[in-house]
C-alpha cells in the first residue's frame, strides 16, 4: 500500500499540484473510498474495504492534524483550531464506525470530507 501512496505522491507532484489541490484530492478520495463501502454494504469484502477506507481516512487527517499544529502553517489559529476541533469528532466518528459499523454513520465523515475539499478547492481571493 506504501508503494501506491508514494507513486500518488510522486504523480501530484509532477502534474504540479499545489499543496491545498493535493489536500483536496486526498480529501475527496477518502471521501469516495467510504462513499463506496457505504454504497456496497452488502458486499462479501465490505469488513476490508471499509477497514482499509477508515485507516486510510484516520491517516489522512492524522497528517493534516499534525500539519496543522506546525507553527509556521499560514492558516489564521482560528481556523486551525476549528479544524482540529473538527478533527477530534472525525476520530471518535471513525473509532464508532469501527466497533459498531453501520452505513449512515459514514455519511458525515463523507460529508465533511467533500466540504473540506471544496472549501480548498475555491479561490481563496475571492
Amino acid at each position: 500500500m506504501y508503494v501506491t501512496q508514494l507513486e500518488t505522491y510522486k504523480r501530484a507532484q509532477s502534474n504540479n499540484m499545489s499543496g491545498r489541490e493535493i489536500e483536496a484530492a486526498a480529501l475527496t478520495r477518502c471521501a469516495l473510498l467510504l462513499s463506496d463501502c457505504q454504497k456496497n454494504w452488502d458486499a462479501p469484502n465490505r469488513v476490508h474495504n471499509l477497514s482499509e477506507a477508515l485507516r486510510i481516512n484516520q491517516r489522512l487527517w492524522s497528517i493534516l492534524q499534525a500539519e496543522l499544529t506546525h507553527d509556521d502553517n499560514p492558516l489564521p489559529i482560528q481556523i486551525r483550531q476549528d479544524i482540529l476541533s473538527l478533527s477530534i469528532f472525525i476520530d471518535k466518528r471513525i473509532i464508532e464506525v469501527m466497533a459498531y459499523p453501520a452505513p449512515e454513520k459514514l455519511k458525515i465523515l463523507i460529508d465533511i470530507n467533500m466540504n473540506l475539499a471544496a472549501g480548498l478547492r475555491s479561490n481563496p481571493t475571492e
